[in-house]
């Protein structure tokens, strides 16, 4: 059970972590250190494994939240912590199987030197969803950590 539970441990924080570490420190520092244009470029090159570590790490912990619902105490905590992973899970996918390759066919358009307006408005419009899918699969993350903590703390 130490096992199961320590992956389930370690596939949540690299999740979150995995995206805090993305959001708060490598793209600021990428856009504020390159160009805009090739900033895009590297990003866009980061997004493939960023979303894999979110659908692999997702999935591992989802899968084990719901196996601790069946078999720890503090069910209801493991039921919050499974909820909260399968609407992070979910948003991943949307942002990353989704959004993500949308933005991408726009976002060479977007940057040229004299964007057309409308790929320029509709390009922003999913950046700003997709940094919102981020701060909301971050939050749910949180929401899952802290639920774990109150199972765990029960027993």
């Amino acid at each position: 059970m130490t096992l199961t539970l320590f992956i389930y441990l370690l596939s949540l924080v690299c999740w979150l972590g995995g995206m805090v570490f993305f959001s708060i420190f490598s793209a600021p520092v990428i856009f504020r250190v390159l160009t805009r244009i090739d900033a895009g470029k590297v990003v866009s090159g980061i997004f493939p494994r960023y979303y894999l570590l979110g659908y692999i790490a997702g999935s591992i912990a989802l899968v084990l939240a719901l196996y601790f619902c069946v078999l720890r105490t503090g069910r209801l905590w493991w039921i919050l912590s499974a909820v909260a992973l399968t609407l992070a899970l979910g948003l991943t996918v949307y942002a990353g199987a989704v959004l993500r390759p949308r933005i991408d066919a726009i976002h060479m358009v977007a940057e040229e030197q004299n964007p057309d307006a409308a790929h320029k408005a509709e390009f922003d419009r999913l950046h700003r969803l997709s940094v919102s899918l981020n701060g909301g699969v971050m939050v749910l993350n949180l929401l899952a950590l802290l639920s774990t903590a109150a199972a765990l703390s029960q027993q």
